[in-house]
């Protein structure tokens, strides 16, 4: 590998990780005020928090860990030029975040077809301490939607850069800074499922 490549492989690396710390500042923020409204209205929030669907929430902590596992192990297969291996984890992983966001489409659903939604009826009869613990609820796993979507859409990039041969084993900092920005997706999402899901 040349020298200009080198440091170019290595500004798209602290790039990429400059970025995620930006991304942590901002879900960061999101727990802190959740932390502080939580200590505010515990009662509530564990009412509001045992309304959500457990097994919604372990199955797409499941899909994304195991997404996390296939984007690295495709990281690891396109380092020994195992183009076909790299094609199907991608593609795997790719599949993980469509099946999160169907899943999370029919979580969503059944609360918004029951008024709970930012000022839907059910939502206003409701104490404030569940207003603010659904708000924050829909704000999290929507902003974290976003970032699954978004990752999916690069993960589908790479996967064709891939294909084409663009990416490869002498050059894939693509495909490692997709994986980093996909294990951030991940880490998130650890802390929204013990946050909302099994508070009590």
């Amino acid at each position: 590998m040349s020298e200009a490549a080198h440091k170019d492989y290595t500004g798209a690396k602290l790039g990429m990780w400059l970025f995620l710390f930006t991304e942590l500042i901002l879900f960061g923020g999101l727990f802190i005020l959740y932390a502080v409204y939580l200590h505010r209205y515990p009662a509530e929030f564990a009412a509001a928090g045992s309304e959500l669907n457990e097994v919604f929430g372990a199955a797409n902590t499941l899909l994304l860990l195991s997404s996390s596992l296939a984007i690295a192990l495709a990281t690891s297969a396109i380092q020994r030029g195992a183009k076909g291996r790299t094609l199907w984890l991608v593609g795997a992983t790719i599949a993980s975040a469509l099946i999160f966001m169907v899943n999370k489409y029919v979580e969503w659903s059944a609360k918004i077809g029951h008024g709970l939604y930012p000022d839907g009826p059910a939502m206003l009869e409701r104490p404030p301490g569940e207003i603010a613990f659904f708000s924050l609820y829909y704000i999290t796993t929507g902003l974290h939607g976003l970032h699954v979507l978004i990752g999916g859409a690069l993960l589908v990039w790479v996967w064709l850069r891939v294909a084409a041969d663009a990416i490869h084993a002498e050059d894939y900092v693509a495909l490692e800074n997709s994986g980093l920005y996909w294990h951030l997706v991940d880490l998130v999402w650890i802390f929204i499922f013990p946050l909302y899901y099994l508070i009590i």
